[in-house]
């Protein structure tokens, strides 16, 4: 009997030394335990409608996304175990609704959606299966002129893009 207990505490103990491959939070976030630090190069925006505060913003917040998420050191320059690089390649504002005037006027739209597209390239030299390169794009709908929405609409749609880059990265979805 004693004899079979030590070998279950010994079969669970190897079981759970084989199972921690990857760190594993609270949040489902996975990350090897050999990667310490991450880079995320400045993401410049190429898009054809340009917004100057645009790329600072959306690199920003990738950063705060993995700061404030994981155990990570994310350093400005130098090596890193893991980098993202890329660009902003699209930022649009389109019409989603129309709506019609009582006056025979020409339709106005009634709905525009704004859309953000990222190209990001993550390198994790260790496992080369966990690198990809991929374009990620989200988008917010909002009515009346875009002006006064235009910062929180940004801070919304960036908020969904490190989410799915995040998620892309170390949650492998």
């Amino acid at each position: 009997m004693k004899r079979a207990s030590v070998l279950l505490l010994f079969i669970g103990f190897i079981l759970l030394v084989q199972s921690c491959t990857y760190t594993l939070s609270l949040n489902g976030v996975g990350i090897p335990p050999t990667m310490k630090t991450v880079r995320v190069d400045f993401f410049e925006n190429n898009a054809q409608l340009v917004v100057n505060t645009l790329s600072r913003q959306f690199t920003e917040a990738l950063k705060a996304r993995i700061r404030n998420t994981t155990r990570l050191d994310v350093v400005q320059a130098g090596d890193a175990d893991a980098i993202f690089s890329g660009s902003i390649t699209d930022y649009t504002i389109a019409p989603v609704s129309i709506q019609a005037t009582n006056n025979n006027v020409a339709p106005i739209a009634g709905a525009s959606r704004l859309t953000i597209t990222v190209h990001v390239k993550y390198v994790y030299d260790a496992d080369k299966k966990l690198s990809f390169e991929e374009s990620f794009s989200k988008y917010e709908d909002f009515t009346g002129d875009i002006a006064s929405k235009e910062q929180a609409l940004i801070a919304d749609i960036n908020k969904q893009l490190t989410e799915d880059i995040f998620n892309k990265a170390f949650a492998n979805w």
